[in-house]
């Protein structure tokens, strides 16, 4: 008497579906029993050698993916042991379902390998911004993201060709050839892509600016919060985010103000022609005093000009170390009380008092 086992359905006995049943279950249980074991393992042995293991990152970026990937490879080996069943066969197009069928599962295995791949770059990316610590500095830790970018869009790439070739079966000089047309059209267009990676290598190895760094570049002043492979991120000074193709931040004149090593203020005073000459020479020597200020680096005080229109043009120009905008504005606002304060003491009367060109607040 036959056993159960070796009935047929669909083309293959009871007992190979058993046993693929067996195989995908067995897979199943080993990833949700013994994965954590298997982790805890893994990462001993790595720290055994001398290697610090993130276990968080390491069982989220390698080992999920790779059991994943196992996983998904064991499945499409045990159900490519099976014959596909004859009442299932169609064409379509003259490819067959079970081609069809075939195709669609070798694409999935693929793109589960090309997904680990990408983790394993995220991985590595994390272990060496990790160990660089604050000693890495922020433009080397974004050179590490540009990279990583990078290497996942050209895996990314290398993965698509992978299915078309191996799972779908094409040549890929065929298919760039048969494109003819549409290719060149696709080259014309990804030309100003190709510039904009260009330039994002240009950026980050000639480091005009870097990450964090205030500038000011095509009437956006901000600051920049990220460099990717197409365009850069400013986060601008009323606090909307502006994205800058890198062509256009490598071609234009770009001010980076973080870079610059003082800050600046002017003070113009047009005196009353009853100021007396007495009362000029005490108003520059008590700005000599007022400007002996610990955060002023360098100051300016004197008598510019007698206006034909009557009055004497005082000018008084002082910098400060490039701190911040806020501590900046507060410097000037003493500055300017102090100012108010002598004019009283001195009793001198203003014709016109205004700031000449003041930097801006930026940050």
């Amino acid at each position: 008497m036959d056993s159960i086992f070796d009935k047929i359905v669909l083309d293959n006995s009871i007992g190979d579906y058993t046993v693929v049943a067996l195989v995908i279950l067995g897979t199943v249980v080993l990833k949700k029993f013994f994965s954590k074991p298997l982790a805890a393992t893994i990462i001993w042995l790595l720290q055994v050698v001398g290697r610090k293991v993130d276990r968080k990152a390491f069982i989220d970026l390698i080992l999920h993916p790779l059991e994943d990937f196992l996983m998904v490879s064991t499945w499409f080996l045990a159900l490519a042991s099976l014959h596909f069943p004859g009442v299932l066969q169609r064409n379509f197009y003259h490819t067959s379902t079970k081609i069809i069928v075939e195709r669609i599962a070798l694409a999935i295995v693929i793109v589960y390998f090309f997904r680990l791949l990408i983790r394993m770059i995220d991985y590595l990316a994390y272990v060496i911004s990790k160990n660089g610590g604050e000693e890495q500095g922020e433009s080397q830790h974004q050179l590490v993201i540009f990279f990583k970018d990078f290497l996942k869009a050209i895996v990314s790439i290398a993965g698509i060709f992978v299915i078309i070739k191996f799972a779908f079966g094409y040549q890929i000089s065929e298919l760039l050839t048969g494109l003819g047309i549409v290719g060149a059209a696709l080259a014309l267009s990804a030309r100003e892509s190709l510039e904009n990676l260009i330039a994002s290598f240009i950026i980050f190895f000639d480091k005009p600016f870097a990450v964090g760094d205030s500038l000011k570049v095509q009437h956006v002043t901000g600051t920049v919060e990220k460099i990717g492979l197409r365009s850069t991120r400013i986060r601008t000074t009323e606090k909307t985010f502006v994205s800058v193709p890198n062509k256009q931040m490598v071609d234009s004149i770009l001010d980076n103000l973080t870079l610059r090593t003082q800050r600046r203020a002017d003070l113009r005073l047009e005196l009353a022609t009853s100021t007396g000459v007495q009362q000029v020479e005490d108003f520059l020597k008590g700005m000599d005093r007022v400007l002996l200020h610990p955060k002023i680096e360098k100051k300016t005080v004197f008598l510019s000009d007698i206006l034909q229109q009557g009055g004497y043009l005082i000018h008084i120009e002082y910098y400060a170390a490039p701190i911040p905008v806020d501590d900046f504005n507060a410097l000037k606002q003493e500055i300017n009380l102090a100012t108010i304060q002598l004019l009283n003491t001195l009793d001198i009367q203003l014709v016109t008092i205004r700031k000449a060109e003041i930097e801006p607040p930026r940050h």
